[in-house]
């Protein structure tokens, strides 16, 4: 899925909630679904996804990244992990 479907999915989605057609939790999980797809077939030359696997609270966060450092220098830092044991493998 690259960057505009992501973007229509969620706006349709969205579009759907503020008509009444549908409610916060399925709209909640209908953007969070458009999300992992979006995650999960991130396609650049220079980056790719990474998720962690460990200890809490690394376990399970992806993050974007050039390279398996940099994706565990990315997790530390945005889910304060610094003192967690994980590792790192692209999706």
């Amino acid at each position: 899925m690259d960057h505009i479907s992501a973007l229509r999915n969620i706006e349709e989605a969205l579009r759907a909630f503020e008509d009444g057609e549908a409610d916060l939790a399925t709209t909640q999980r209908r953007v969070q679904s458009v999300l992992q797809s979006y995650a999960t077939e991130f396609e650049a030359e220079t980056r790719r996804p990474y998720r962690a696997h460990g200890e809490a609270p690394a376990d399970g966060v992806v993050v974007v990244a050039p390279d398996a450092e940099t994706a565990s220098e990315r997790v530390e830092a945005l889910a304060d992990a610094e003192s967690a044991s994980f590792d790192v493998e692209p999706l």
